[in-house]
């Protein structure tokens, strides 16, 4: 097994904590090889880290610290179904959505702060299709929200 634990935690992240769904649904659902994560937020401690508008509210920066820490929430949900990061074979897709000031357009490269956290835990089998869209707003007001599907290897 691949110690990509490790190589999460090495990079300021801890497994151990996973926010509750705030509402009625998953966390994550595994069907066959494949894990569906539902959207996260920049949540840590308990705290919504990065609130309000990019970028009017929210500098590039510090969406970009959102997105990934969004997509360590991601991971921390599928920590939580599989049992360990290890199990992770690659990245199939990552959703990003930023809560965008109207004009803004660079939702690609907030998003990039994601890519930048799965690439660096999982080398190129981080990298897989994706999506970066600018939204009026998200829940609680967050900055950013991210959603995963990664493909498992077998057991």
């Amino acid at each position: 097994m691949l110690d990509f634990d490790h190589r999460f935690e090495s990079l300021g992240y801890s497994l151990g904590e996973v926010s509750p769904p705030a509402a009625i649904y998953k966390a994550a659902v595994v069907v066959g090889n494949v894990v569906y994560c539902s959207g996260a937020v920049p949540v840590s401690g308990g705290k919504l880290m990065y609130e309000g508008k990019v970028h009017s509210e929210v500098s590039i920066e510090d969406a970009k610290r959102s997105a990934a820490l969004c997509a360590a929430n991601n991971l921390r949900q599928v920590y939580s179904a599989v049992g360990s990061l290890g199990r992770i074979a690659r990245v199939v897709r990552l959703t990003g959505f930023v809560n965008s000031d109207p004009g803004f357009t660079d939702q690609h490269l907030i998003i990039n702060g994601a890519s930048e956290l799965l690439r660096e835990v999982f080398g190129d089998a981080g990298v897989g299709a994706r999506s970066a869209v600018g939204v009026a707003s998200l829940p609680l007001g967050s900055a950013t929200e991210t959603e995963l599907i990664v493909e498992l290897r077998p057991e």
